[in-house]
């Protein structure tokens, strides 16, 4: 049999592999110019990695809507980071630290998880590249800067927040089962709205929040997010203040390490009253709190309740 001949230069140019090169974008919230924003990002990347004849597209991986300040939150980031320990990607390109993280120890961190498994990153914005780096120490400088920087960034955002409580104008993104968000303002679902008073009424009459979800699921009515209703959903519903017309503004509240909490009295809450058409009287309401609270009594299961009188403020109307 013939033997075959090869160069030994053809054979080490066969086994050259191209860099599989990923790249990762972010924008912290999901209005229309930050997701024009997000989609520019996705077609420069792709364009500049396929262009260049030593790199193969690994993939754009990306978060919208999201705050950078906790790793955990953004899913994209965290996929990117395991295809990478899989093997899957062997360089990142990112546009800059407070893209990739505005939190000093998530951000080392994730540096170090990937140099571990051979892959580096590229900040674009701070002409960093991981793989060249001799020390961390300019990578937590500018980390750190990144993160004082988010912190600077929320402080503002809350202050402003704040500022639409106390003057009535903050709206409401996400509004209840029942109400529709329509130019900034909450409008009554008239199909819903009777679901509410439904709740309402059968709960002050005795029934149960199990009995309630229980009997909507068997007449096929979806609940706020189109899946069935649970216990916890319909308690859900006796709780919130909005089906009266009033809003309690700052219910939960963030602390300076970016962990939201329920506000029991720690920040200042801001009630504003007929901010929208109301589904429940305020005296139904009542009724329903007072049942709810009896019924948690006897069951021994009453938990601590938010201070809605200390720190209390009306928003001037």
């Amino acid at each position: 049999m013939m033997k075959k001949m090869f160069k030994v230069e053809d054979i080490a140019a066969s086994s050259k592999r191209k860099l599989r090169v990923a790249a990762y974008a972010r924008v912290s919230t999901n209005s229309d110019d930050q997701l024009v924003s997000l989609k520019a990002q996705k077609e420069h990347y792709e364009s500049y990695i396929k262009l260049n004849p030593e790199w193969e597209f690994a993939g754009l991986y990306y978060d919208e809507g999201l705050s950078g300040t906790k790793k955990d939150n953004r899913t994209g980031l965290l996929d990117m980071i395991a295809d990478a320990e899989q093997g899957k990607i062997d360089f990142i390109l990112t546009k800059s630290i407070s893209r990739f993280a505005r939190n000093t120890t998530d951000c080392l961190e994730m540096v170090r998880r990937l140099i571990d498994v051979g892959v580096f990153i590229q900040f674009e914005k701070e002409n960093i590249n991981t793989g060249s780096m001799e020390s961390e120490l300019m990578l937590s400088i500018l980390s750190g800067l990144a993160e004082s920087e988010s912190v600077s960034i929320s402080q503002n955002s809350k202050w402003a927040i704040q500022k639409h409580f106390i003057n009535g104008t903050f709206i409401i993104s996400y509004p209840p089962y029942g109400y529709i968000n329509a130019d900034g303002k909450m409008k009554v679902v008239p199909e819903e709205a009777e679901i509410v008073r439904t709740i309402f009424n059968e709960y002050i009459n005795g029934k149960g929040a199990f009995l309630i979800a229980k009997e909507l699921n068997e007449r096929g009515i979806p609940s706020k997010r189109g899946t069935i209703w649970h216990p916890s959903t319909v308690q859900g519903v006796l709780k919130n203040e909005k089906y009266t017309g009033d809003v309690i503004f700052q219910k939960t509240y963030t602390d300076s390490n970016f962990n939201r909490h329920i506000n029991y009295g720690e920040e200042n809450q801001y009630l504003l009253e007929n901010h929208h058409e109301a589904i429940i009287s305020h005296e139904d309401f009542d009724k329903a709190q007072h049942v709810m609270e009896q019924r948690g009594l006897e069951k021994g299961v009453l938990k601590k309740k938010a201070n809605t009188k200390s720190g209390m403020y009306s928003p001037a109307k």
